[in-house]
């Protein structure tokens, strides 16, 4: 089951028809195969308009989220990209398409071990991945040209914007554990600009400079 059709419907319906112009954004969502990324029980459903449980009390985002997010980084090919939350690799993935080199941190082994043999399987091989407390970053190979976080912080993580370049951008979900804000973050010397996105609910950043397990 390939669902060619259903991605072309995904982009047309779902990210076109909600303001997501980036042309490279688009083309990346409609040749990866998101029914890969999800249990095999829900792939009917992989390219629906909401996000699906993964597994361990994780999702992959709805399709929109991820290009949404994505299309805030303004990616052009050249950048070196740091995510946190690897979860199933699908936004992974994504990244991969548009940017030089992707780092990806995921806190849970079963997650992360199933997102790299997907990503080796697919071919990708401009994206490292970590099994480690994604709120401390990956310091050795910072800076980062951007960064993204795909699961709630109740702060931004001062590791995470010391690893960020100036004038980088992060991304990231900021709020409590039921009420959430997407926020662009951009670095501007030792000061920051916080542009809010929007209303949004992503599972919690457990670590050390996130929320306590």
């Amino acid at each position: 089951m390939e669902f060619p059709s259903s991605r072309l419907k995904m982009v047309k319906e779902q990210l076109i028809t909600r303001g997501i112009k980036d042309q490279r954004v688009l083309t990346a969502m409609r040749k990866i195969p998101r029914h890969l990324f999800v249990p095999e029980a829900l792939r009917s459903k992989a390219y629906g308009d909401h996000p699906l449980p993964i597994g361990e009390g994780q999702t992959i985002s709805q399709p929109y989220m991820v290009a949404f997010m994505v299309e805030t980084l303004e990616l052009k090919g050249t950048e070196r990209v740091l995510e946190i939350g690897t979860g199933s690799g699908y936004q992974t993935a994504v990244l991969a398409e548009l940017s030089e080199k992707v780092y990806s941190i995921e806190r849970i082994k079963t997650l992360a071990l199933k997102a790299r043999e997907l990503i080796e399987g697919l071919g990708y091989i401009n994206i490292l991945m970590r099994i480690a407390d994604g709120s401390y970053g990956w310091s050795e190979d910072a800076p980062f040209d951007r960064i993204i976080i795909s699961a709630a912080s109740p702060t931004i993580p001062e590791p995470l914007l010391s690893q960020l370049k100036d004038k980088g951008i992060m991304i990231v979900p900021l709020g409590t554990e039921t009420s959430q804000t997407l926020v662009k973050v951009i670095k501007d010397g030792e000061r920051k600009r916080v542009i809010t996105l929007s209303p949004c609910f992503f599972v919690k950043m457990i670590g050390q400079h996130g929320w306590k397990n």
